[in-house]
């Protein structure tokens, strides 16, 4: 593809208001992306049918200024525009009238990979969901050949997901809800890194200068939904982002599941009332999911019966770590902070070290700083 027609698909995507299916019906009216920007705004007035704000001469010439500022940044960055008939544009999203026109990816990730699973819950997640869902990616990743996981690399679950996949050595996909020359939350840079240097990718359809907003985080949802096979709500309160996206999910034809949780918890109320009302299929392992989507297993050595997700050896700790853990032993509520000063390890040097033992499930990140010891 050469540099101008990225330029002008890249611009045609900048139309004010112009999803997937817009896209299609006006470049369908008027020729195509080159005639749009080509022909005299009244012929495009007459082709179109009716006087349109975004045919003016100023409007196109606006995109076009937009297309070239990001096709520099694109270019500098190794990012990819993936326009809505190109090859490797997500296939799912297809199916989806109001995907993006143009989808920015960082990363060489397939996003037409064999088996996708969005995995989205609460930015509060207790230890049960983060467990869980640990324990389903690691179960998915030992029966499913082409897997790849799909979150939102938000606090809680969605970083929880990608981590999971990233220790199952899974290709995982984040999509975010602004333009890349940023990321939110900073807090998980170090998470989207390796995400990168792992096969994976970092999403938006937002152009490099746009800023974050919070109604680009519910608009985010739709593309974690579109992208996927399936998708699985593992914790969420009655109301939230993660609801959201199981109700886009489900008006898309995809298949949702839910973990269900006691009647008394909080964070499980969203998830048990889709379960209840027949809007998710209750989820308890990955067998569940797998046998549901009918996915054709990859080949499994030794015996063929059930998952088991215990670790069969301790991991080695290193002296630094074994006094770690044993701190932790001792103060099951502490923070990292309350570790760094009651072992007077530098902060640094012990987030780094909270990071080796995350990676190796010696502990699990929760809300508030706090780790839970899984040994």
């Amino acid at each position: 593809m050469n540099a101008d027609t990225l330029l002008r698909q890249i611009a045609f995507s900048q139309v004010k208001g112009l999803d997937l299916a817009g896209a299609r019906q006006l470049a369908g009216l008027t020729g195509g992306v080159d005639a749009f920007f080509d022909l005299p705004t009244r012929r495009l007035w007459q082709l179109i049918g009716g006087q349109k704000e975004y045919c003016s001469d100023t409007a196109r010439a606006h995109c076009i200024d937009v297309g070239a500022a990001e096709m520099a940044f694109i270019g500098k960055n190794g990012i990819d525009a993936l326009y809505y008939e190109d090859e490797s544009y997500p296939r799912r999203l297809l199916e989806c009238d109001d995907s993006p026109v143009v989808l920015y990816r960082l990363g060489k990730c397939d996003l037409n990979a064999k088996h996708v699973v969005s995995v989205v819950g609460t930015r509060r997640a207790t230890a049960y969901g983060l467990r869980f869902t640990a324990d389903l990616i690691a179960g998915l990743a030992s029966r499913l050949d082409g897997l790849v996981v799909v979150s939102g690399l938000a606090y809680g679950i969605d970083v929880a997901a990608h981590r999971a996949a990233l220790q199952a050595d899974v290709p995982t996909v984040a999509v975010v809800a602004h333009g890349l020359r940023t990321l939110y939350p900073a807090d998980h840079r170090d998470v989207a890194r390796r995400i990168i240097d792992s096969g994976g990718a970092i999403v938006t359809e937002y152009v490099s200068d746009a800023s974050v907003h919070r109604g680009n985080f519910l608009a985010r949802n739709r593309i974690v939904a579109g992208l996927a096979d399936a998708l699985v709500l593992v914790e969420s309160d009655a109301r939230g982002g993660a609801m959201v996206t199981a109700s886009i999910a489900s008006a898309y034809n995809r298949d949702v599941f839910a973990l269900p949780g006691r009647v008394t918890d909080r964070y499980s109320r969203g998830a048990n009332a889709l379960i209840q009302a027949n809007k998710a299929v209750m989820l308890r392992d990955a067998d569940d999911l797998i046998d549901a989507m009918n996915w054709q297993t990859k080949p499994q050595p030794g015996s063929q019966g059930t998952l088991d997700f215990a670790h069969d050896t301790e991991p080695e700790l290193s002296p630094e770590m074994e006094v770690i853990v044993e701190y932790m032993r001792k103060n099951p509520t502490a923070t990292i902070n309350d570790i760094a000063s009651g072992l007077a390890i530098p902060y640094r040097l012990l987030s780094a070290r909270m990071t080796e033992m995350e990676m190796d499930d010696i502990v699990t990140a929760l809300p508030g700083g706090i780790y839970q010891l899984n040994i």
